[in-house]
């Protein structure tokens, strides 16, 4: 095979796996680790991946790498609708009840269905905390839920309001649930997402609720970007569509953590 051959199918490997190794890469081309390596090499010159300490990974995979919400919203449709089905059975059914809602798109799949809620008894009310310039336009409408928008400046790509003063409201505030999102969930690093202003209100979201609960599709399992929001110890329930890698299965049950695969 011509080193060209092979490289094509070194980037469409990354590109449909996220991450190789040059262990793997070496065994399946029948090649030395130095071979890779300088396949590696070209093709991280010529902007197909990115060289990682003992492989590569997508450039996509990047700390900084974030999408837009307008592209995330096309993307995983179907496992975020289920996600938000299941995150939906767990609003809370007492007579009165508080959450927030992280900004996301699939915390957006969650909002378009509270768009909709009416509460079992007349006279009972939600009361829904949200960040997302999104998700409080949707729930505006429904007059039997109890909005409550957090004031601070409108970060344009992900339509979320950070800031010193979204942080300061969210502690002084003690609701229910917490249904957030994430860019990245991993054994060793936790929780974590490309912006540091944005995650310093993740973090505040975490450490006010009751109870908090990460709606990420399979895509953001064993994924690390930037910032660290919180540990796995932080929260109580992963919602995802397929089972986590043993590894992080096991780090989420030591840190007692409920998951459910919708």
């Amino acid at each position: 095979m011509f080193a060209e051959e092979r490289q094509l199918l070194i980037a469409a490997l990354v590109a449909t796996q996220g991450r190789v190794t040059v262990t793997d890469l070496a065994a399946r081309f029948a090649i030395t680790a130095e071979t890779v390596r300088r396949d590696l090499d070209t093709l991280e010159a010529a902007r197909q991946l990115r060289r990682v300490h003992g492989g590569a990974v997508a450039i996509d995979r990047l700390s900084l790498s974030e999408p837009s919400l307008d592209e995330r919203q096309t993307q995983r449709l179907d496992e975020k609708s289920r996600i938000a089905d299941a995150a939906m059975r767990m609003i809370p059914a007492s007579r009165t009840g508080s959450i927030v809602l992280d900004a996301g798109s699939t915390t957006e799949r969650l909002a378009d269905r509270l768009a909709g809620w009416t509460p079992a008894v007349t006279g009972d009310s939600l009361l829904v905390i949200t960040n997302a310039v999104p998700i409080a336009g949707k729930l505006s409408r429904n007059e039997t839920i109890q909005l409550h928008i957090l004031g601070g400046r409108v970060r344009g790509l992900t339509s979320a309001i950070v800031g010193a003063g979204t942080v300061a409201q969210l502690e002084a505030l003690r609701p229910d649930i917490a249904f957030i999102g994430t860019n990245g969930i991993s054994a060793s690093f936790g929780l974590s997402t490309p912006d540091s202003v944005e995650a310093a209100v993740k973090s505040a979201i975490v450490t006010s609720a009751r109870r908090v609960v990460v709606l990420a599709d399979s895509s953001k399992l064993d994924q690390e970007t930037l910032v660290c929001f919180a540990a796995l110890a932080d929260i109580d329930t992963l919602i995802t569509d397929a089972a986590p890698s043993a590894q992080l299965a096991a780090a989420l049950a030591a840190a007692d953590v409920d998951v459910v695969i919708a």
